[in-house]
């Protein structure tokens, strides 16, 4: 996604926002200022965003107004003629068309036509040719607007790439219900609605002379944690050093050096090298016959190989917590996560240096 995209993208997501703000809705406001935040900052943005939490702070929230109701004369007004037909037209294409989306793809790639390897500009070309021929303002045929809201939560879960990552990982669980349009990806909708996702790839203006659509926004869920699947993975080298210590027991002798200081180890050394510092026993001058260059060498591999399995379970905690800020929209929890240390990666880079 280019930088130009992102900035488009985030002053329709600023549009939203301000919209929201004044009909009195201050959650969905702020959930797009943070959005459009994450897509291109800017200080319009910012400025906004400290009027609307402002707003929700000291009470002072614009009220809701509900639509008037109309008049006898207006009711009488919008009413068709009884010699016109319930249903518009649409050809056999428009229908096929509807019927592939609901009924017979499997996954959000195949609604949209893309292989898995598809690009955030191939996704977006497919689903700008499927938009304007599946738009009930287009389409009038039975399904067309369940089709436009699948083609849309599609796009938008695929064009996320936090999202698309989760979805290629767990997301291929279809619901096979007959006569009923699966949702491909249970846990997977978007935070957009499909006429929002459509402006902001089109504006408001794409079908001049079609008349207002109305659609119901499906409730975004949160992804279920993989805390758990992450804290097995981060755990598996120190596991696989435990199991190879236990099985070289039978096969080795004692080692010659420790990293950590003991009763066993208590004289410390340093790597002529590295300057690595190790223990080794009391007798360990008059016992050990080896090569002491080879000895420090091998004692700096397994430090380095320790400092970097520890800098890699640093960063994991850290995106992990920046990932669970960002997903619940707390910029304040976001920003310490990015500040957390990672004194193993640092240490880790000083070697390198």
């Amino acid at each position: 996604m280019t930088i130009e995209g992102n900035k488009d993208e985030a002053d329709k997501c600023i549009e939203i926002a301000q919209n929201a703000f004044s009909s009195g809705n201050v959650e969905k406001a702020e959930k797009f200022l943070l959005k459009a935040e994450r897509l291109y900052p800017t200080p319009r943005a910012k400025e906004l965003l400290t009027r609307v939490r402002a707003a929700a702070a000291s009470g002072n929230v614009p009220k809701r107004t509900p639509p008037s109701s109309p008049g006898p004369e207006e009711v009488r007004r919008r009413k068709p003629p009884a010699h016109q037909p319930p249903q518009r037209e649409y050809t056999s294409d428009q229908l096929d068309a509807v019927r592939r989306v609901n009924t017979k793809c499997k996954d959000y790639y195949e609604i949209l036509g893309v292989t898995k390897e598809a690009t955030d500009s191939d996704i977006k070309k497919a689903y700008k040719k499927l938009a304007l021929q599946l738009h009930p303002d287009k389409n009038h045929a039975p399904g067309a607007a369940e089709a436009f809201k699948a083609i849309g939560n599609a796009a938008a879960i695929l064009t996320d790439a936090e999202k698309r990552k989760q979805y290629d990982v767990r997301g291929e669980e279809p619901t096979h219900a007959p006569q009923q349009q699966q949702y491909y990806a249970r846990g997977f909708e978007s935070d957009l609605t499909a006429e929002e996702l459509f402006n902001m790839f089109f504006g408001a203006t794409a079908f001049p002379g079609g008349g207002p659509t109305v659609y119901t926004r499906r409730r975004a869920r949160e992804p279920e944690p993989r805390e758990a699947h992450a804290g097995i993975v981060q755990l598996l080298p120190v596991l696989v050093l435990v199991l190879l210590s236990m099985m070289s027991g039978f096969f080795i002798s004692e080692p010659v050096f420790s990293l950590t200081p003991s009763s066993k180890y208590p004289v410390a050394r340093e790597t002529v090298n590295l300057k690595v510092p190790y223990y080794v026993k009391e007798n360990f001058h008059t016992d050990y016959q080896g090569s002491l260059r080879r000895l420090e060498m091998s004692i700096e591999e397994e430090y380095i190989v320790g400092l970097r399995h520890a800098c890699q379970r640093e960063r994991n905690y850290r995106d992990s917590m920046a990932w669970k800020a960002r997903n619940f929209g707390d910029s304040r929890q976001f920003a310490d996560a990015q500040k957390l240390r990672t004194p193993s990666c640092e240490k880790l880079q000083s070697y390198q240096r």
